[in-house]
């Protein structure tokens, strides 16, 4: 460890860290744009100057390298003039549009200009650059909002490997642009979104649906793949929700952005993540229990349930690779060696999707096969064995498959194949409870309830309890 010094404060440092790295991970501010800590040092913005043993010549706090016995000063009055003189060639040719931009709320030139900018925004002729410029499908730009910190270029350099962003032109014609003119198609693109500390990278999806002080972040976990990043969803805050105008928009999800966990993701999800929230409302849910088509309580479906399995001479269930550890673990307790147990994988890969990279996408798409094996024997389904009731638990199941038996289907979606369920069960999603997945590399990521579950849907392993 290196011992060091920063506004009289003695701080350690390790071996071959910044001067920036050490002092944000100490809890002393140094306003940076273009740094971040998975990329490499751009030092362009010039924000985070700071003396060096009283030397007269400010230096980069990014590529400063802490070294024993080093004196930095970040107050005094030559970094001062430094940084207000950064922001004011920053603000000299910004929009003046923070009422209606996306990132208000959460940008940081914003509250830099705030703490450390003593002057309001410049009147004078502003440089008029491409502005709302589609990027891609997912993404809009506008250039006159860009402060070219490249973040967002050595985003596709040095992790998504797409190569697809640079900055072109020389002097005050210098702006992002794609660097192929016919589309920039990226898995991992809308990292840059979030990544920007400006709003000059928007989110087409996202683009003036709320304000982000009246959201709040809960922790969740994306189930699109069996790597089981971490994310949070944002959701309408408890009190800033609707009372009468608009009372759906209280359970709908705003938007998704990455949850940084260095263990399984990173500060990083793929555009799979990004769409958790479209993915989960892209088919009708079932909230109303059926037994053979009719509508019933979901008492009466737990009664019709119990019934047809006393009856049953040689029951199975087909189990859900979505569904939590705590849910597998109330299916072990309450049927093993009653039932005929076979694992299975929900999903597959969808058209046009990415298979698996070397960066976080898996081949399996689904986030809790490994916690299912770890708890239940591997196990195909075979239609021979002549099963009179099958409990068929999630998605993706051909009920033609499973000949003249009884089904029972838990289920969180409506099933229109031309099969019906004899009793249909609703379940909750992962989004109305808490609980845990285990991704491929035997990790358990845990994840939060956002929503409240409907009046008759019932959580799986509350199901299972009631056998």
């Amino acid at each position: 460890m290196v011992e060091l010094r920063i506004d009289n404060r003695v701080i350690e440092a390790f071996e071959g860290e910044t001067v920036l790295r050490a002092a944000l991970r100490n809890g002393i501010e140094i306003p940076h744009f273009c740094y971040h800590p998975c990329l490499s040092i751009a030092g362009n913005c010039r924000i985070c100057l700071v003396q060096v043993n009283s030397r007269p010549k400010l230096a980069p706090s990014c590529n400063l390298p802490a070294t024993p016995g080093m004196e930095i000063n970040t107050q005094c009055e030559p970094v001062r003039l430094a940084r207000h003189a950064a922001l004011q060639f920053l603000t000299l040719n910004h929009p003046v549009d923070c009422g209606i931009c996306d990132k208000a709320g959460e940008c940081q030139l914003q509250n830099y200009q705030v703490k450390y900018g003593d002057e309001p925004f410049g009147i004078d002729p502003k440089n008029h650059k491409p502005k709302f410029y589609n990027l891609s499908d997912r993404i809009l730009l506008d250039n006159e909002r860009c402060i070219l910190c490249g973040r967002c270029v050595r985003f596709t350099r040095e992790v998504s490997g797409s190569f697809g962003l640079g900055i072109v032109e020389r002097g005050r014609r210098s702006r992002v642009e794609r660097l192929n003119s016919e589309v920039f198609d990226d898995p991992y693109s809308d990292n840059i979104i979030h990544l920007c500390p400006v709003g000059a990278l928007l989110s087409r999806d996202f683009l003036y649906k709320s304000r982000v002080w009246f959201l709040e972040p809960i922790r969740s976990v994306c189930p699109g793949c069996s790597r089981c990043c971490s994310v949070n969803v944002w959701k309408r805050a408890k009190h800033w929700q609707f009372r009468s105008l608009d009372e759906e928009k209280n359970r709908m999800i705003f938007r998704i952005t990455p949850f940084d966990n260095p263990d399984i993701n990173g500060p990083w999800i793929c555009n799979k993540g990004f769409d958790l929230h479209k993915i989960q409302t892209s088919k009708p849910r079932a909230l109303t229990p059926l037994i053979k088509e009719e509508a019933a309580s979901i008492e009466d479906a737990i009664r019709e349930t119990v019934r047809l399995i006393s009856h049953a001479r040689k029951p199975a269930i087909l189990l859900s690779s979505y569904a939590s550890n705590e849910e597998l673990a109330a299916c072990k307790i309450a049927l093993d060696g009653k039932f005929d147990i076979y694992t299975r994988q929900d999903f597959q890969a969808g058209s046009g999707e990415t298979l698996e990279d070397d960066i976080l996408i898996k081949y399996d798409k689904n986030p809790n096969t490994a916690g299912a094996l770890a708890l239940f024997e591997p196990r195909k389904w075979n239609p021979l064995v002549g099963h009179d009731t099958v409990i068929v638990w999630g998605d993706g199941v051909d009920f033609s498959t499973l000949g003249t038996s009884a089904i029972i289907h838990l289920t969180n979606f409506e099933n229109h194949g031309e099969k019906k369920a004899d009793i249909i069960i609703p379940i909750s999603t992962f989004l109305e409870r808490k609980g845990s997945f285990t991704n491929f590399e035997g990790k358990t990521n845990h994840f939060e309830k956002v929503f409240d579950k409907p009046a008759d849907v019932i959580h799986a392993a509350d199901f299972f309890e009631r056998l």
